[in-house]
């Protein structure tokens, strides 16, 4: 299962919450931070919805500097 997840971050932190996020989360396969209405992407891939919950909730959400985010499920790989 694959998951889009577009992060609002603190001002300034975006690069360094991308760096945090890759060096803790061996699902991520892509993250990047970007210009628009959000400051990062990151792309997980799990074998399941409970694995990208605790993902998520667990290791993404719980960074400092990280103010909100919005979670996409692809349909198909």
């Amino acid at each position: 299962m694959r998951a889009y997840v577009m992060m609002e971050t603190k001002p300034g932190t975006s690069e360094d919450v991308v760096r945090r996020i890759k060096e803790r989360v061996k699902e991520v396969v892509q993250a990047d931070s970007i210009y628009g209405r959000f400051d990062a992407i990151i792309i997980i891939e799990a074998p399941d919805l409970d694995s990208i919950k605790e993902i998520l909730y667990k290791l993404v959400e719980r960074d400092p500097d990280v103010v909100h985010t919005e979670t996409f499920l692809a349909l198909s790989e």
